[in-house]
């Protein structure tokens, strides 16, 4: 049987940037292809044959049967498959780096993401009660991974695992959140560190040669069937004005 091409299936977003910084990290030649989110195209046939639940990021790889998705899924996979040290193998330190990565996925992730749509999707004043719960929640996200990094370098403890990884690329958004970065120099440091990183300076370049044009061109062409379906508006729901998303 013929074995796929190693391929990100993606846009420059938080849980795509994630696979590609692991890809990065290990060492793995892959190669970005850009799903048009904003124009519907991860909800063809062909898209859905891949993940049938629509969402980036996809990567097919040479060892595996099927294309995986489910961010978080995908870096276990890439860890257990290709070796390195952001998985421990077994034991306590491995329980809790697959803790953590689940803070991301239950806590970091949903918060912050919400407060994205209310504050960077949606006009603002439109949904103010929305705004205002997603925000304080994303305070209190920012705050506690802060208070937890005063007393260690890495998310799961002190080695760099795919806790890390999976947290970092969300941090990005603190100051597009209206955050002052200076209230939380546990993160900032913490932050800025895996930015010095190659892999993640690769990652970040290939992010903006290869996908951000492509994501930035659709997007402000994006029309309003595209929008309420990629955000789940239903016909007979509320109006929402989307109207940040193309003018930007």
């Amino acid at each position: 049987m013929t074995r796929p091409d190693r391929v990100l299936y993606g846009t420059g977003s938080p849980n795509v940037r994630k696979v590609a910084l692991l890809l990065e990290e290990l060492g793995l030649d892959y190669r970005m292809q850009h799903v048009a989110v904003f124009d519907a195209e991860q909800f063809t046939p062909e898209f859905l044959a891949m993940n049938p639940l629509g969402k980036v990021p996809v990567l097919t790889d040479p060892e595996a049967e099927e294309p995986l998705f489910e961010s978080n899924a995908i870096l276990i996979y890439l860890a257990e498959t290709y070796g390195g040290d952001v998985l421990p193998a077994e034991g306590a330190a491995r329980r809790e780096v697959l803790r953590w990565l689940m803070v991301q996925t239950a806590l970091v992730g949903p918060m912050l993401g919400q407060y994205n749509h209310y504050h960077l999707v949606v006009a603002h004043g439109t949904e103010p009660y929305s705004a205002a719960r997603y925000r304080n929640q994303s305070e209190t996200v920012y705050r506690q991974l802060d208070d937890r990094l005063a007393t260690r370098d890495g998310i799961a403890g002190g080695a760099y695992s795919i806790a890390d990884i999976a947290t970092w690329p969300w941090i990005l958004y603190l100051e597009r959140h209206n955050f002052a970065p200076e209230n939380f120099p546990n993160l900032m440091r913490w932050r800025n560190r895996i930015a010095d990183r190659p892999a993640a300076i690769r990652m970040t370049e290939r992010v903006i040669t290869e996908y951000d044009p492509r994501n930035n061109r659709t997007r402000r062409a994006s029309s309003q069937e595209a929008l309420d379906r990629l955000f789940n508006r239903k016909s007979d729901g509320p109006e929402a004005d989307f109207s940040l998303i193309t003018s930007v």
